[in-house]
């Protein structure tokens, strides 16, 4: 009869670990951070590292956001090669809607320029 009563217990326990650990695969927390947090995305002073000095401060996962707020300005995720030029016939996203947010949908880098010609060779 005790060990009745003890394998039951068991389990008990053994399904809320299981219930859970798998609850906490499925509920897990994205964070949305705003783009340059109170300047929002904005044209950086001269040689400024403003962008990479502030996700250099954040820790990005899968499935988080990233907020652009901007006005008269656009945003595109680009390549590497793309980056490095400051332009981009064929973004892999592109907003110029004031308000734009971006998901983090896979590990690795992302790079982002802005769409107005000229606006990425003042900060390269």
């Amino acid at each position: 009869m005790a060990s009745d009563l003890f394998n039951g217990s068991c389990k008990v326990f053994l399904s809320l670990i299981i219930f859970s650990s798998i609850f906490q695969f499925y509920f897990v927390i994205s964070t949305e951070f705003l783009v340059g947090g109170e300047d929002g995305w904005t044209i950086p002073k001269k040689d400024s590292q403003m962008y990479i000095d502030w996700a250099s401060k954040k820790r990005f996962k899968v499935d988080d956001t990233v907020q652009f707020k901007y006005n008269k300005d656009s945003v595109l995720v680009v390549t590497e090669e793309e980056y490095q030029k400051c332009r981009s016939a064929h973004p892999l996203f592109f907003s110029n809607n004031g308000d734009s947010v971006f998901k983090l949908d896979r590990p690795g880098l992302f790079y982002f320029i802005s769409g107005v010609a000229g606006h990425c060779f003042l900060f390269v």
